[in-house]
């Protein structure tokens, strides 16, 4: 889709796959829901939840061994257990900002197990899914928009169109033109030549949780060119504003780390195949 044009720095292209893909910075236990492995949490941090909060957190999880490993395990129907859960560590002052909004608990093949609060995923190191959409204009140039300066994560930083979670209640079509409406202001049918891009995975530590958590996240991303007649326009007031960049001014950005790595990494493979 893109005309080749000089890339990123080749040793700053492989510490941002780094900065991706990081082990934890201690030691983690799985965590189970039935048979389902859901998660991993460090050995201690549920003890010391069950320890600080008001909820009685050991009604809904309790230490377990199989086989050779030491876990945690998830008791009773797992969305409920999990709501107690949250609940629990937001008591504890270790949940993240709390958005009512819920996101799917798979199983190690993608089956939906149950459903939890999003702000207290990296603690519990549940993986989520997220949508991305990099627009072009028909000059090639690349829309960018820069977060909102009150986002609990990554304020200010440059971001692609638009990247948002897949919430429990989506498909990634539905997140993808829910977000895009949300994020954008832009209706996809509108769009032109919206193709699949390919999926960046994220695998690194967590500040959420008191520094306990650890993110894994796999992002679908999209590509599209969006007509000289439309124009992105913000509609939930995450967003600070939108740019149109030409390559040159986005990559000096993203060398100057003004890019979140998400994005960044995306960026990367639309516009340079790495």
């Amino acid at each position: 889709m893109s005309a080749q044009v000089e890339g990123p720095d080749p040793a700053w292209h492989a510490a941002l796959r780094a900065e991706a893909d990081q082990a934890p910075r201690r030691p983690r236990w799985p965590l189970w829901a039935g048979e389902a492995l859901i998660g991993s949490v460090e050995p201690d941090f549920l003890e010391a939840v069950q320890a600080d909060c008001r909820l009685d957190a050991r009604a809904v999880v309790q230490r377990t061994r199989r086989a050779d490993a030491q876990g945690w395990q998830v008791l009773g129907e797992p969305t409920a257990a999990l709501a107690q859960l949250a609940l629990a560590l937001c008591d504890a002052g270790l949940a993240h900002a709390w958005r009512d909004e819920q996101l799917a608990v798979t199983d190690a093949r993608g089956r939906r197990i149950a459903s939890i609060e999003r702000a207290v995923v990296r603690p519990l190191g549940i993986p989520t899914r997220a949508v991305h959409l990099v627009g072009h204009d028909a000059q090639q140039r690349v829309w960018a928009q820069q977060r909102a300066l009150n986002k609990p994560n990554d304020p200010g930083l440059w971001d692609t169109l638009m990247g948002g979670m897949i919430a429990a209640a989506d498909t990634l079509g539905t997140a993808l033109a829910r977000e895009t409406w949300e994020e954008a202001g832009l209706q996809l049918e509108r769009l032109r030549q919206v193709e699949y891009g390919g999926c960046v995975r994220i695998r690194r530590p967590s500040d959420d949780g008191g520094g306990a958590g650890y993110v894994v996240e796999d992002i679908d991303w999209y590509r599209c060119v969006v007509p000289d007649d439309l124009t992105p326009d913000n509609q939930d007031g995450e967003v600070e504003c939108f740019r149109l960049m030409d390559r040159t001014e986005l990559l000096a950005l993203l060398h100057r780390g003004a890019f979140t790595t998400e994005a960044a990494l995306i960026l990367c493979e639309d516009l340079f195949g790495r």
